[in-house]
This record gives structure tokens, sequence and C-alpha cells, in this order.
């Protein structure tokens, strides 16, 4: 099983986790996937959430899962369950491990030392045109006081540019710089939601971006490129104690 692991942050402190495909056939049709609402055997999702989560110490019972539905809201929450109507949350509690259910679309984990919160934010064309990036942002600011400039991103693997085609439809939703006109119309996803960062005061150098595409790349899955055989990977993000450990350096 392919286990990706951000280095942006730090691991005494945070456990940031993404699951992938693994390799081609390597757990049946659809990969390892986590999703119980892709048409995957409901026992096959309970053993690979098992294989993932357990693997990392991290119980079932200790995730936080919006029920995503491509918009731009973001909940505060202190406990486990599921959300629903929302794509993103944020909390300060330890061991409550916000997952982010994708295949395309982009993942936003987001840590803050200084006020030991943390963020999980589900991004798609859809999200990223109302701009989630912001409402994160703002949630966090709101609720415990973050400040965009001592935040630690990261933005996972997603549809690129290489293979994510649009239409005139999607193209006119976004500026004409993250949308590649040629042989075919595609969008700069990754772009567009680094954009969004550094124009709500995220620094350049605290953001880690995946170079991966879900479409182009067989060990992700993609909706895009399987369609209904598509099974869906997670991303997830939690504190591993409360409090901080002391403010990063400006």
């Amino acid at each position: 099983m392919i286990v990706l692991r951000p280095a942006m942050f730090p691991q005494d402190e945070v456990l940031a986790v993404l699951s992938t495909r693994g390799e081609p056939g390597e757990a049946g049709v659809m990969g390892m996937n986590l999703s119980f609402n892709v048409g995957d055997d409901a026992g096959t999702v309970r053993r690979n959430r098992g294989l993932f989560f357990g693997g990392h110490g991290i119980g079932e019972n200790e995730l936080a899962i919006p029920l995503q539905v491509h918009g731009d809201a973001v909940r505060h929450v202190n406990r486990a369950g599921e959300y629903p109507d929302t794509d993103g949350l944020v909390t300060s509690h330890p061991r409550v491990f916000l997952c982010i259910t994708f295949a395309d679309c982009l993942p936003l984990l987001l840590f803050d030392p200084v006020t030991h919160s943390v963020a999980a934010l589900h991004a798609g064309w859809r999200g990223t045109a109302l701009n989630i990036v912001a409402s994160g942002i703002k949630k966090l600011h709101q609720t415990f006081g973050s400040k965009p400039d001592d935040l630690l991103v990261y933005v996972g693997p997603g549809a690129g540019p290489c293979c994510y085609e649009i239409g005139e439809d999607v193209a006119h939703r976004f500026d004409a710089e993250f949308v590649r006109r040629g042989d075919k119309l595609t969008l700069d996803l990754k772009d567009a939601l680094l954009a969004q960062l550094l124009e709500a005061g995220c620094r350049k150098d605290r953001v880690e971006i995946s170079s991966s595409c879900t479409i182009h790349e067989l060990r992700y899955h993609s909706y895009r490129r399987d369609g209904s055989r598509s099974g869906r990977m997670m991303a997830c993000i939690g504190l591993l104690r409360t409090g901080p450990k002391e403010p990063i350096p400006h």
C-alpha cells in the first residue's frame, strides 16, 4: 500500500497522511477504495480503512468526515463524526482527524503552529471557483485567531493541467492565466489554488503542492479516467497533542 506523507508538517505535532489507489490491481478493481458511496463492497471498504487508518494508529471513531457537496462551507468541529453539506472542517482538538475524500478534486491540509489548529478542505473546480480557500482561512481566523502567514499548507494530488479538460462554461469562471488553450481546453487548479492562498496572505515558502496528476498516474483513483469504476482516496490531518509548542519565527 502506497501512502503519502506531506513533508510540510512537524511529525511530532501533526499526523497528516493521504491514501492512494496503490499499484494497479493491488487490491481489486477499485484498489484501496475508502468510500462506502461508490458501489464497492462494504466489507472491502472496512478492511481498506482498517489497513490505512489502523496502520497509522488512527481509530475509525476518531475520524471527522465532511459529506462533500462541491461548495465552500467550512465548519468548526470538536468531535469525530460525519458532517453534511460541508466541504471543509477546522479543529483544535487533538486526535480529531479531519478527512477529505477525493479522486481528481484536490485536498488541502492546513496547520497553524501558533494557535495549534488544523483544517482540511475539498477543492474541485466548483469549490475553487467559490474560493473555499478564503472560506477555510477565514474560519481558522474567526475560530482560533489564526494568521494566514503562520499557516503551513499542503495541496495534494489532483487533476493536473495536462489532463483536466473543461468546457467554456467552466473556463469563464477562472482567470485566463489558469486556463490552457490549445488542442484541448484544460484547467490548472493547482495554480489557481496557489494564487488564492497567496491572495489570502499565506506565504509561498510555507505551501507544498503535489506535482501528481490523478488522471495521468495510475497509482491514484480518478473519476475522470475510470468513471463508475473509480474508487476514492482520503487525505487526513489531525493534532497529536494539545497546545502549541512555540511560535515559528517570521
